[in-house]
């Protein structure tokens, strides 16, 4: 370019001749007269040399091999491994390398297969949020669960919050979102989902949807917009989806472990707020500054508390068994029985209505494998009627092995008491304590009604506790006394005898 740049000046800058420039520079004259005619000055586009490869004779037999996989199942089309083996066996003179028959079968799968999409870099504005669940186990009282755990993200500020449920049903969802909601303060004025069946009756054409009632209820409540994602489209959410991997990784392992799962998901609320201070990956600043910023672009928390539960209204068996979900059956009351029954549905528990729509029997709501949930001690005082017929209910085997025992050598009268007691008892506390109650009585070596009403309220009451007096091996036994009716007959004769 500094020929061309020379050669130029001294034609059109110094007015030299042809000639002049060729003793001034030594250039050819064809040389120069080139770089004073040439007036085009762009840098010519750089053109790749095609080199022929060794897989090119085979590019049709690869690509019918292709073309052929659009009949059969994904897990059982050609992979440019399996391409490659082929080659080799099918075509002795073949000897390229592996590497240009992958990098040929996966730009051919492309074009066969329409799979020449791209990510686009999204843009989240202030106050949107995401909404997904991820699975996870969990330890509850001992017993290991399989759980699920909901995510709400917030991509402009990359905040996150997360909960914990057995299930994945709408009373989980909702609830989940409540308390998000009143735990921050505010709500998204647009939420992004997928299509769950909880929210989700049926997609029509143009991407319409027809929305569950439980859902449509809540969004109205709480005023935000719902955005669902195209089916099986959860890139479209991505943020959430990588939060869910976020959350797992980082609150969840080990696998938890706690009594009370309410008092599982507020300290993890509290966990969410903590992670919210480091900084954000882009924007320099913590994540807290962001989403308090955020906020300001959210929609006011609705003062009016919306109760996530729903009613149904179920017919008893002569049992006075009811069954939810097609599949999972729960006690009511013996007064119950054939009946129809009201019930109160929430993600954690199920309450047993009666028709003045007060609560008689609560139930922890069954998930998973689970399939009975049995509270017996509505049926103690039916019990109590018929004492015999424990041996043949589930509630005898609760019972210590020997207090078992005890029951065969009571009378029928006498053990009627004792399940009386125990009804009581449990309807003041619950029937764990009143289980609790016979053991300690039983290891005193005397059940019986009053035995059990007195140490229940020893219990409750905190009274102080009396050392036994020891008694003298000799004292007499002392006859029962025995009252008659002849003998009352008796007395009014000689009290009536006396007046007169």
């Amino acid at each position: 370019m500094s020929e061309i740049n020379i050669t130029r000046d001294y034609y059109y800058n110094k007015g030299l001749s042809v000639s002049e420039i060729h003793r001034a520079t030594g250039f050819a004259h064809k040389t120069i007269q080139k770089y004073i005619e040439q007036d085009d000055f762009n840098i010519p586009c750089p053109l790749k040399k095609c080199k022929s490869s060794k897989l090119e004779p085979y590019y049709e037999i690869i690509s019918n091999w292709l073309e052929q996989d659009k009949l059969c199942k994904p897990k059982q089309r050609h992979t440019a491994r399996r391409v490659y083996a082929r080659l080799q066996e099918e075509y002795p003179d073949f000897n390229g390398k592996y590497r240009i028959v992958a990098s040929y079968v996966k730009a051919k799968r492309k074009e066969i297969f329409n799979q020449n999409s791209c990510y686009l870099p999204l843009a989240h504005p202030l106050g949107e949020a995401q909404v997904d669940f991820g699975k996870a186990e969990y330890i509850e009282n001992g017993e290991k669960r399989n759980g699920s755990y909901l995510v709400m993200s917030f991509p402009y500020s990359n905040a996150g919050y997360s909960m914990l449920f057995p299930g994945e049903t709408i009373e989980c969802l909702l609830e989940g979102m409540q308390k998000i909601f009143q735990h921050v303060g505010a709500v998204p004025y647009k939420i992004w989902f997928d299509n769950a069946s909880s929210m989700v009756v049926k997609i029509h054409k143009e991407n319409k949807r027809d929305l569950t009632a439980s859902f449509l209820r809540f969004k109205n409540h709480y005023g935000f917009q719902a955005v669902f994602c195209n089916p099986y489209s959860g890139h479209e959410k991505g943020h959430v989806e990588n939060k869910v991997g976020y959350i797992r990784k980082n609150f969840l392992v080990p696998i938890p472990k706690f009594q009370c799962i309410n008092d599982f998901n507020i300290e993890q609320l509290n966990r969410c707020d903590k992670d919210m201070e480091r900084v954000h990956y882009k924007k320099k600043i913590s994540i807290s500054q962001l989403f308090h910023s955020e906020k300001k672009s959210m929609l006011p928390l609705n003062t009016i508390t919306f109760e996530v539960c729903k009613y149904a209204t179920v017919k008893a068996d002569l049992y006075g068994k009811i069954k939810l979900d097609d599949k999972r059956t729960y006690s009511t009351m013996p007064s119950m029985a054939g009946c129809r029954v009201m019930v109160k549905v929430t993600a954690l528990q199920v309450f047993i209505l009666n028709n003045d729509m007060e609560t008689v029997v609560e139930h922890k709501r069954l998930y998973g494998k689970n399939t009975e949930s049995m509270d017996w001690q509505p049926y103690l005082v039916q019990l109590s009627r018929k004492p015999r017929a424990i041996k043949y209910t589930g509630v005898y085997k609760m019972f210590p092995l020997e207090l078992q025992k005890t029951f065969s050598t009571i009378c029928n009268a006498e053990l009627g008491k004792i399940l009386k007691s125990i009804a009581i008892i449990s309807s003041k506390s619950n029937m764990s304590k009143a289980f609790e109650i016979v053991r300690e009585t039983h290891k005193l070596g005397k059940v019986d009604a009053d035995t059990l009403i007195t140490t229940f309220n020893k219990a409750c009451y905190n009274q102080t506790k009396l050392a036994n007096i020891p008694l003298s091996r000799h004292l007499t036994d002392l006859t029962c006394l025995e009252n008659k009716p002849s003998d009352y007959d008796a007395l009014i004769k000689v009290v009536t005898k006396n007046v007169s």
